[in-house]
Order: C-alpha cells, then structure tokens, then sequence
C-alpha cells in the first residue's frame, strides 16, 4: 500500500500541512439499509482509522428508512463519536442516490465511500487519502484486483468468476483493475454533478468516473465477506447492472462523436 516513504513522500506531507482545516476534515460516507447489526463495529473501526490522523472527520451514515434499530444504534454512538445519520423517508431505496445525498451533506470535502457491510476495511481509508493527497488523481479507489490486493478465500469460482466477468465488461470505459469498487476518496469538488441522471445505476463508482472522465488511482485492499446481515445483491440488481453499463457505453460514443465534430 501507498505510504509517506517514497520519492513524493515529502511534498505530500507538505501539501496536506498547508490544507486549511476544511480541507484537512475527512467525511466517510456509507449508505445502509438494515444493516443495523454492522454499524458498532463500523464506526469503531472508522474511528481507529483516523483518529490518529490529523484533522476533523465525521462519519455520515445515508440510510434508507432501514427501522431496525439503525436510528437508535446511530443516536448512541454520535455521543461519543463525529456520527451523523440521514434517513431518506421519501422516494426510492436507492443506494446511489443515498450517496449522493452523503455527498452533498458532507461537511467536508475530501470525502470516502465504502460499505456498511464491512467487505471493504475501513482500516484502508489512511492509504487512500494519502493516494488522493499526492494530487494526481481525482478519485482512488480500494481495488480488489490491483497487485497486492486479496478477495476472501471462501468465495467460490462460481462467485469469482461472475465478479470478474462483471469487472471485465465495465474495464473499457475506466482506466483502473476495478473500476466496480465501492470503496472510494475523492475531493467532491472535482465530481460530476449526478443528480439529473436518472436511472443512476447501482455502482456509483464507475457512474462518477466515466461521466465525470476522472484520473483514477488504486490502493489493494484485502476484500472480505459480510458475516452479519443479508447481502443486497439480487438478481434485479445484476439486471440493473447491465442496463448502467448499455447507458455509459452509450454516453461514451456519444461523447466521442462530439469531439470528432
């Protein structure tokens, strides 16, 4: 993983030291729903991940009128940690639309994303900040399939290889091993403006860096299984999928044939 040894090293602590303390604040932005059973564990491991680091941070929880207990677990945390949650009562349940909503209502702009399942370590959030603060890309992802990265042994090839399958079909439209991640930095001032797109598509990840032509770096992170709750991946979704996929293609010559103009 990236650290502050390298050739850069000296001029990406510099660059943060002269950050004013809005830019210093870091907001983690994870949308949940029913995923009541996770968000101890997830903050507390958010908080270890930067409470060393300097600078505020926040964690802002987007959830989609979950009524599980979610509310009541957040109320309980935000009086000792920087938590806040957002319940979206109106409209659909709609993980990239609760994104963006984090997005918007962030407080700070270096913002993360991952989920609430814990399959992406938040203990990686430290190496993709510093990734991002080195300033030549838009957006860094925690990538799966970069050198150095791990998936959790005990998928099957059946799983492997629908993830890959799933991967490869999106690669040509971004220039990262996995442009599918759901775990990313980015400052929100270099993102594009989403909201008028509708449908949005489940990965708002590749919607942002294709839509938005965004630099894209990759830090490996080790992905792991969800051992609480229930995946909310369904067969609708892989079907959703593969429409997002049709529009982007669709966006990208269309793209092209303006600047051929």
């Amino acid at each position: 993983m990236p650290d502050d040894t390298g050739p850069g090293a000296g001029r990406s602590r510099q660059r943060r030291e002269h950050l004013n303390p809005s830019e210093r604040g870091v907001s983690v932005v994870v949308p949940t729903w029913r995923e009541a059973d996770n968000l101890a564990a997830l903050a507390e491991r958010v908080a270890g991940a930067l409470e060393s680091r300097p600078g505020p941070w926040e964690l802002l929880l987007v959830d989609d009128d979950s009524q599980d207990g979610s509310e009541e677990i957040a109320a309980d945390l935000a009086r000792r940690l920087p938590l806040r949650l957002i319940v979206r009562r109106d409209g659909p349940r709609d993980l990239s639309l609760a994104v963006l909503e984090g997005l918007r209502r962030a407080r700070y702009d270096r913002v993360v994303v991952l989920d609430a399942d814990l399959s992406h370590p938040p203990e990686s959030i430290p190496a993709l900040l510093t990734a991002l603060d080195r300033g030549a890309f838009d957006l860094v992802v925690g990538s799966r399939y970069t050198p150095g990265s791990a998936l959790d042994p005990t998928w099957s090839r059946a799983r492997f290889f629908l993830s890959r399958l799933a991967t490869l079909l999106a690669r040509p439209l971004a220039s990262c091993s996995d442009p599918l991640a759901g775990f990313f930095a980015a400052d929100r001032r270099r993102l594009p403006e989403l909201a008028r797109e509708r449908p949005l598509g489940y990965k708002i990840g590749l919607e942002l860096m294709v839509r938005g032509r965004l630099r894209v770096g990759e830090v490996p992170i080790a992905f792991a299984d969800r051992t609480r709750g229930s995946s909310k991946m369904t067969r609708r979704q892989q079907v959703a999928y593969l429409s997002q996929l049709g529009r982007l293609y669709l966006h990208r010559l269309r793209a092209a044939a303006r600047r051929q103009r």
